[in-house]
């Protein structure tokens, strides 16, 4: 039984949201609360948040089913960020010419499943 969670135009590059997700990536979903709780990395709020949603979202699905659902049988099957659209900011470069500035943004993806499945 999957169950998934997308954040989407999250204010972060996607290449440092990548470095974070690469960690939690087919590991236990308690292991992955453990690895973001103490990341250093700012985007990991943004993960757990996501990972949380996830999680409830398998919880809320599996009460439809009948049956109950224990966290610690959840592995993070998949999870993955693409690249959001970007806003476009101008600076003042030399000669008075504009210089683009992208703000990058980012669509967070993280899919849970049971371990046996």
């Amino acid at each position: 039984m999957r169950a998934k969670a997308v954040a989407r135009y999250i204010r972060i590059s996607p290449r440092k949201v990548r470095l974070v997700v690469d960690q939690i990536r087919g590991k236990s979903v308690n292991d992955a609360y453990a690895l973001l709780q103490f990341s250093k990395k700012g985007a990991a709020e943004c993960v757990d948040k996501t990972l949380r949603s996830a999680v409830a979202n398998a919880q809320v699905k599996s009460q439809g089913e009948g049956g109950a659902l224990d966290v610690d049988d959840l592995i993070v099957r998949e999870a993955f960020v693409d690249e959001g659209p970007a806003l476009s900011r101008w600076r003042a470069a030399a000669q008075g010419r504009p210089a683009p500035i992208r703000k990058r943004t980012s669509h967070i993806t993280v899919v849970v499943d049971r371990k046996d499945a």
